[in-house]
C-alpha cells in the first residue's frame, strides 16, 4: 500500500512539473525573457554585493545574468524530473542500470519534446544545447536519489544490526 502511494505521489508530482515545462515552454520569447529579467533583478536586489549599486549597474548585471538564469532554470526543473522519475523506477524490481537508462531515456525524450514545442512558439527557438542541460539536470537529479536510497539503506542496515 504504501509502495503503490509512493508511486502514484512521484507520478502526480512528474506529471506536474512537466506540466509546469509545457507552460514555461508555452510562453512567447518576450513573456519568457521578461520573467528571466524579474528573477535576474529580484536576485541582484537581494544580494549583498549588488543590491547598493547604481541603476545602470544592475539593470548591466541583469541583462548580463539572464542566460545563466535560463540555464539553470532548464536544469533546476530537469532536476527534479529526474528525481521524480528514479523514485518511481527504483519502486520496481529492476536491475540499477535499467532504471537509470529508463530515467534518462524519459527524460531525454520529454527535453526534446520540450525544444519542439518551443519552435513553435512565437519568439521562441529550439536548442541543442538547451536538451543537453536538461539532461545534465535529469542525471543530476537521478544520482541525487541514488545517493538518498544509498543513505537510507546504509542507515536501516546499521539499526538493524544494533538490534540484533
Amino acid at each position: 500500500m504504501k509502495r503503490t502511494l509512493f508511486r502514484i505521489t512521484m507520478l502526480i508530482l512528474l506529471g506536474l512539473t512537466f506540466f509546469a515545462i509545457f507552460n514555461f515552454s508555452s510562453q512567447d520569447g518576450q513573456t519568457s525573457s521578461g520573467l528571466s529579467r524579474k528573477v535576474a533583478r529580484k536576485i541582484v536586489d537581494i544580494f549583498p554585493y549588488t543590491k547598493n549599486l547604481s541603476e545602470k549597474t544592475k539593470n548591466k548585471i541583469v541583462e548580463k545574468s539572464q542566460p545563466i538564469i535560463r540555464k539553470g532554470a532548464h536544469f533546476s526543473i530537469y532536476m527534479l524530473v529526474g528525481i521524480f522519475i528514479m523514485s518511481f523506477i527504483s519502486t520496481y524490481k529492476l536491475h540499477l542500470k535499467y532504471k537509470f537508462s529508463i530515467s534518462i531515456l524519459v527524460g531525454l525524450v520529454y527535453a526534446i519534446s520540450d525544444e519542439i514545442h518551443q519552435g513553435f512558439t512565437p519568439g521562441r527557438t529550439p536548442s541543442a544545447i538547451d536538451v543537453g542541460i536538461d539532461t545534465c539536470g535529469v542525471m543530476f537529479g537521478i544520482v541525487l536519489v541514488l545517493i538518498a536510497i544509498s543513505v537510507y539503506k546504509a542507515l536501516t542496515e546499521k539499526k538493524i544490526s544494533e538490534n540484533n
